[in-house]
């Protein structure tokens, strides 16, 4: 059955296509709230709260087209809101890639893992939130700000300043000098 069938049959009540819906989804669910939260507890926490929210609101969803998109936004929503509950306590990062790129030289790979794992902890929740959708997850800008609730240029502002701060901690971390600036004011 495809996703807008089930979507109707959850909406309805029917447990087993809301059971088959979050099975499809948890995964890609779970990688983005891990790399937003940086904590695979309170990933796992946010994941479950978003699928909640989501079998409650379910009803009210106008779109079972954009079910994707809403329950994504539920996830982040809710990965925000731990976030904020805890922003004392220290968290450590374990990134999984969602595509397993094929490498040979296993140093460089866990390097450059190391060098992200410290860049995405140097960013504020909602920056990384941005990074993780629109860089991690593949989605257009349009559905980062969709998914968030907030206009698009909200989101490239955001964008904007998030990878100007992982430019900064990338080059405090490799103590690269400045990029040099070309004509156009773009960075070389």
């Amino acid at each position: 059955m495809d996703q807008r069938g089930l979507v109707e049959r959850a909406r309805k009540g029917d447990h087993d296509a809301f059971s088959e819906l979050a099975r499809a989804a948890v995964v890609r669910l779970d990688q983005a709230a891990r790399l937003i939260l940086r904590d695979p507890e309170l990933a796992r926490d946010a994941v479950q709260d978003g699928l909640i929210r989501a079998w409650r609101d379910l009803p009210g969803l106008r779109d079972p087209d954009r079910f994707d998109a809403w329950l994504h936004r539920l996830t982040v929503n809710a990965c925000l809101d731990l976030a904020r509950r805890r922003r004392r306590r220290p968290i450590e990062v374990e990134l999984t890639p969602i595509d397993h790129p094929s490498t040979v030289d296993a140093t460089a790979v866990i390097g450059q893992r190391d060098l992200i794992e410290n860049v995405l902890r140097s960013l504020d929740p909602n920056g990384r939130a941005i990074v993780v959708l629109h860089y991690y997850l593949g989605m257009p800008l349009t559905e980062v700000a969709a998914t968030l609730g907030i206009p698009v240029g909200t989101v490239k502002s955001r964008l904007h300043r998030a990878l100007g701060d992982m430019r900064h901690a990338i080059r405090d971390v490799t103590d690269q000098p400045h990029p040099a600036t070309v004509p156009g004011g773009q960075l070389a």
